[in-house]
């Protein structure tokens, strides 16, 4: 079959389109940034196509012979009022377009909507849901609650408090009950349901086998990793103070943290079907789901993270757009260094930054991210997915990978910290010369200041950080 999948670069995406392949179909990948998808395009079964739900004029680069659908956007915004816009807009374009196509079932992977006081974000997501049905193709929805695995938001942000925090002083929403669910049981409902006609125009819930409270959670995981942790529960954090609690602590993002908040108040409870018996499927315990994270993360495994989307940091646009690093206007810090060995240069500036460091000054590094994240940026927190590989929209502590290309031996990164500017960190190989440079595009006075304040640090981090990655190993 030919199967178009939208969100391709996204963490259900980047999981779901290997195992398309695998059975054999054609997979049309929907993407806004095409340069994101590079180590897809050699594939002779993978078709790339650069569209824009928010912009309807971009769907005419998607084939019109698509048999089946995976509608797996989900769009993000500071504004709720604005979120819930997107999201209406997106889905209302995605419709459109598909009705003029030959798709015969669009498969929508959304959140349980069971209890009477939703929030807003999984209101927008059974919105999205009324809008996509049609008369023109058939719909299958599966609504997932908590969706436990290596790189998912909730298993990170759990793995954060629970590996950080000896004793947790925490919301008392930590006492709402949820249904967790493997991300490999998701996986299998998404890939099962192709074409399966007992499914069309029906929705189910699907979820593991045990209700639990968050703090089930926090325990649990705690106790599968050998860890004695103390919950302690507090009925006077504000929704406010509860995502501040969790952008802090944990490696979230504060948008993410406040939409996370909002709904974790909200029992999300699934309604029993029979969609396991007609799909087979008997979904994982949590204890289950975390071992099987944890395999993959001492593999260093990790198909995709949450925190590679751009709802992580502050880049809102292709990246392709920032490959041209400017020269006017800009303080740039430019050092070389005669290396003897390329390739293991390369292999080490690709392995730069989260558990391996940036090889020099690290102290100063960890500071610079305390500080950005005091004034409510991300800081380090995210690190990497991988030790050693990098790919294009890539997070990497407080940068974003907007060109990596060994074989070029070029990486180019954009700042996302908060900055009265814009910068750009560049790792070149040329002629046996490593080129390493750092360029800044200020913001008025401040940007300026800015700059003139650091210069005596990036002397001292920077010359450290070129001549380490110079030195044969």
């Amino acid at each position: 079959m030919k199967i178009l999948v939208t969100g391709s670069t996204g963490y259900i995406g980047k999981r779901l389109i290997p195992l398309l392949l695998n059975e054999g179909h054609t997979v049309v990948c929907s993407v806004r940034d095409a340069s994101r998808t590079i180590k897809y395009q050699e594939d002779d079964y993978i078709e790339i196509v650069e569209a824009d739900f928010l912009k309807p004029e971009t769907l005419i680069n998607i084939p019109k012979d698509i048999d089946v659908a995976y509608y797996l956007i989900h769009s993000m915004s500071n504004s709720s009022t604005e979120f819930h816009s997107l999201e209406e807009k997106c889905a209302q374009n995605f419709k459109e377009f598909l009705e003029k196509t030959t798709t015969k079932q669009v498969i929508y992977l959304s959140g349980i909507t069971n209890d009477t006081k939703l929030s807003k974000h999984l209101l927008s997501r059974k919105n999205v849901e009324n809008i996509l049905q049609s008369n023109t193709y058939s719909l299958t929805t599966f609504k997932a609650g908590i969706i436990v695995g290596s790189g998912s938001s909730s298993f990170e942000i759990i793995r954060d408090l629970v590996e950080k925090l000896p004793v947790m002083i925490a919301p008392k929403w930590l006492n709402t009950k949820t249904q967790p669910i493997s991300i490999r049981d998701v996986l299998k409902f998404l890939l099962r349901a192709i074409g399966n006609e007992k499914l069309y125009n029906k929705s189910f819930d699907i979820f593991g086998p045990e209700i639990l409270t968050y703090q089930e959670m926090l325990l649990g995981f705690a106790k599968t990793r050998g860890l004695k942790r103390y919950i302690i529960t507090v009925p006077i954090m504000t929704p406010k103070l509860s995502s501040y609690w969790l952008f802090f602590v944990t490696s979230t993002s504060y948008k993410l943290a406040s939409s996370l908040v909002n709904s974790m108040g909200i029992e999300i409870i699934g309604n029993p079907s029979n969609i396991n018996e007609l799909l087979d499927i008997k979904p994982i315990s949590y204890k289950k789901a975390i071992k099987n994270a944890f395999v993959k993360i001492e593999q260093n495994s990790i198909i995709s993270s949450w925190k590679d989307s751009f709802i992580s940091g502050r880049l809102q646009h292709k990246a392709h757009e920032y490959i041209n690093v400017p020269s006017y206007g800009c303080y740039k810090d430019i050092k070389q260094r005669s290396i003897i060995n390329p390739t293991e240069t390369i292999d080490k500036i690709w392995a730069i930054g989260g558990e391996n460091g940036w090889y020099y000054g690290n102290f100063l590094w960890k500071l610079r991210g305390f500080f950005d994240q005091v004034v409510g940026g991300i800081g380090l927190r995210r690190g990497r997915t991988n030790p050693t590989e990098l790919n294009i929209g890539d997070s990497l502590d407080f940068w974003r990978v907007i060109y990596a290309d060994k074989k070029q031996k070029r990486l180019l990164l954009y700042a996302e910290m908060i900055l009265p500017g814009e910068a750009w960190l560049e790792f070149k190989i040329e002629d046996n010369i490593l080129y390493q440079t750092a360029t800044f595009r200020p913001k008025g006075i401040a940007g300026r200041l800015y700059w003139l304040s650091v210069v005596p640090f990036h002397w001292f981090v920077f010359n450290g950080m070129i001549s380490k990655l110079a030195e044969p190993i």
